[in-house]
């Protein structure tokens, strides 16, 4: 198994890019620096012509898209723990990861890049506004769900809801959210980021997981 990961620090692609990591298989990590627009270069926009992050390469296999990564991921390395493996765990769990990716994070993105919906600067700052609070309720939902992990959100193996739960509420210090203030997320995200191999991704993105800033 030949595999390569294109990742932008901080971006989603930290999903998967914990999950290798986790698995042990062995792996190419590649950045991507998105302000640089390397995501825009020719060499990148060879290997995906939308321009997006992240990408895993198998052997001569290109896949896009997070959840299409982790499910051939998840496929290729069953021992990983990256879902669960069958029934109504796993359908349950799948239910959580594609209303992160179809939900949640897009909400993310009308706060981050509003830009994208409109090029109306007014339209873009209640586009945030608005999203903002929208993301606030979200990721209260799934502090309900980290209020009953045990001690992952799968179960006794940490995966792919943990990681983009992390990654998800580390965004939120962008939209004025303190993690503190939703801390079975908070001490998921810290357990989490401290398992050994999933501290080589953060430090080879050289993530920081609270962003959080408070006005002044």
């Amino acid at each position: 198994m030949s595999l390569k990961l294109y990742f932008a620090p901080g971006a989603c692609s930290f999903v998967p890019h914990s999950m290798l990591e986790l698995s042990g298989v062995a792996f190419e990590p590649n950045g991507v620096k998105l302000h640089k627009n390397e995501q825009r270069s020719p060499e990148y926009l060879a290997i995906n012509p939308r321009g997006q992050v992240p990408v895993l390469v198998d052997g001569d296999e290109v896949i896009t898209q997070i959840v299409a990564i982790l499910l051939h991921l998840d496929a290729q390395l069953p021992e990983a723990g990256i879902l669960p493996a069958s029934g109504l765990a796993r359908t349950r769990a799948l239910q959580t990861l594609t209303w992160m990716n179809n939900t949640v994070h897009p909400t993310f993105t009308h706060v981050f890049m509003p830009e994208k919906y409109s090029d109306d600067e007014a339209v873009q700052k209640a586009v945030r506004a608005f999203a903002a609070q929208s993301y606030r309720g979200l990721l209260g939902e799934i502090e309900a769900m980290a209020e009953k992990a045990s001690p992952w959100m799968t179960g006794e193996r940490p995966g792919a809801l943990d990681a983009y739960a992390l990654t998800l509420l580390r965004w939120g210090g962008f939209a004025g959210i303190d993690p503190s203030t939703l801390p079975a997320t908070w001490d998921l995200a810290q357990r989490f980021a401290t398992l050994p191999a999933v501290a080589r991704a953060v430090e080879r993105e050289r993530l920081v997981l609270n962003i959080y800033r408070p006005k002044a």
